[in-house]
């Protein structure tokens, strides 16, 4: 179970999110809750005017509205901001967006009633899961669009995904016992100003990224031990020179990985100098991706605890102020840098492709088929992942230097970052064929070093291999292969061979 109070861990995050952990909301949550509600009743009372509370939003910041009129304001902000377009968001990514904004809100200065965050833990205990469409927010005020499909239907609006089929989302709440919630005033902007939607795509690509990232070390552990190249640029010595954190765990687990070669003792004295680049430098360019990814996820382990929402109702000082802490700059930079780190895995493993499979480079059959000109061998796999890595490019390109204003140049700077975070995934997914394609060369490879063993972890690997993608000795159908082993990077099962052979990786 899953407590929201004042912080959220990853784990947790994902916890709830892919496990569908319990969710409940803490005692002294839902104390702050009530006496920021508390506050903001008395800003009524008063006759104060406060944004998006007893005035209209963006562009109608000056017009004031009736308080007679709060309730109608709420609903309508809802219904007039949910047009979204697009494919809906996978439902990891929207269970996410209703753990985020519930945890967000539960810090308590958003001035909301306690019902309004039980409301979304219910949702997420139930599994109703609203249609969000992924495309149409710029960033800035959040994620208004996306946050607005998703708040639709706890007011009975929209549609939601139940038990398998998206239905209305009035007749599933009639299923399940819940009434629609009628929000009072603050309630409906509190609820889609804010950037779950992208914090939630970002947080899945951080954890699924930690383990592409060790993935990637195992490929160009088998890759080495393919073009039977040197062991010596993993030297500790090399990183102790050079400290940077990335580098010294790659370097470290290749060296655990490529531990007691036959392979490297058959060529100790060849008359090679150096390795090429994909080879030599696996550390400094892994270990470059692996520093990004570690900044992206400290950003957004700050964002799990941040409350993203204007305006920002500080009832324990008696002040309410609009800000700007719905902006998704912050996000928007740490997913294009993610989407750049992650790139660069698969540019590098392309070219530990390329290497083994032209005969040039390797000394080994070319594109390592068996009577080649009659079979091709893999001669494509290394085509589709050079397609991937030039789309990677494209896709790489940062979406945070685009600006739109809007709201009639109201809101004159937006961050992009929910299209940083959805290209960053692309990227992802197209780096996990170009480590698949990567893994089937390599093991390819090492097949025509036999009787000679690789190292003990890359050994491990080419096992397990193996019994999933058996030697290419004719040419066959090859997708489904390269299918599962996509699979298996994505479950992290690579990793857990590769570590029951040599313990844990960096």
């Amino acid at each position: 179970m899953v407590q929201l109070d004042a912080s959220l861990t990853l784990a947790e995050f994902i916890r709830v999110v892919r496990n569908h952990e319990r969710v409940v909301l803490a005692l002294a949550a839902q104390e702050r809750l009530a006496k920021g509600r508390a506050y903001v009743e008395r800003l009524l009372e008063r006759g104060d005017v406060v944004y998006g509370v007893t005035t209209g939003f963006g562009k109608f910041a000056n017009v004031r509205i009736p308080l007679e009129k709060a309730r109608e304001l709420q609903r309508n902000l809802l219904l007039s901001h949910a047009i979204g377009v697009g494919e809906p968001f996978p439902t990891e990514v929207v269970r996410g967006m209703l753990l985020l904004r519930a945890q967000s809100l539960a810090l308590g200065y958003s001035g909301v009633r306690p019902v309004v965050v039980e409301r979304l833990v219910d949702f997420l205990n139930h599994n109703i899961h609203p249609v969000v469409p992924s495309q149409g927010s710029v960033g800035a005020s959040g994620d208004l669009a996306p946050l607005a499909h998703m708040a639709l239907p706890l007011i009975g609006e929209g549609e939601v995904e139940y038990q398998g089929r998206v239905r209305p989302a009035r007749e599933v709440l009639r299923e399940v016992g819940l009434e629609p919630l009628v929000l009072e005033a603050k309630e409906g902007l509190a609820l889609i100003n804010g950037t779950q939607a992208m914090t939630s795509l970002l947080a899945l690509l951080v954890w699924d990224a930690e383990v592409l990232l060790k993935t990637a070390d195992v490929a160009a552990a088998m890759s080495v031990e393919a073009l039977k190249g040197s062991h010596k640029p993993f030297d500790p010595a090399v990183p102790r020179l050079r400290p940077h954190l990335g580098a010294r765990a790659v370097a470290e687990n290749l060296r655990k990985l490529l531990a007691d070669s036959e392979i490297e003792r058959s060529h100790a004295n060849c008359s090679k100098v150096q390795d090429a680049y994909s080879l030599r430098a696996v550390p400094q360019v892994h270990g470059a991706s692996r520093d990004a990814m570690r900044h992206v996820r400290e950003v957004v382990e700050r964002e799990l605890v941040s409350v993203t929402d204007n305006p920002l109702v500080l009832w324990d000082e008696g002040r309410v102020i609009s800000a700007g802490n719905f902006h998704g700059q912050p996000l928007a930079l740490a997913a294009d840098y993610a989407g750049i780190a992650l790139a660069e895995l698969a540019n590098i493993s392309e070219r530990r492709v390329e290497q083994m499979l032209n005969p040039a480079l390797s000394g080994l059959p070319a594109f390592l088929a068996e009577q080649g000109g009659l079979h091709s061998g893999l001669m494509i796999s290394q085509y589709t992942a050079a397609s991937l890595v030039s789309e990677n490019k494209v896709l790489a390109h940062p979406a945070s230097v685009d600006s739109i204003p809007t709201s009639a140049n109201q809101e004159d700077h937006v961050s992009m970052g929910t299209h940083a975070c959805r290209k960053a995934h692309q990227i992802y997914e197209n780096t996990l064929w170009v480590l698949a394609i990567e893994l089937a060369s390599a093991a390819q490879a090492l097949d025509f070093h036999k009787p000679l063993r690789p190292g003990k972890g890359v050994a491990a690997v080419y096992r397990r291999i193996r019994e999933e993608v058996p030697h290419l000795d004719r040419d066959r159908y090859l997708r489904p292969e390269l299918e599962r082993l996509r699979q298996m990077i994505r479950a992290g099962e690579i990793i857990a061979v590769a570590e029951s052979a040599v313990g844990a990786l960096a």
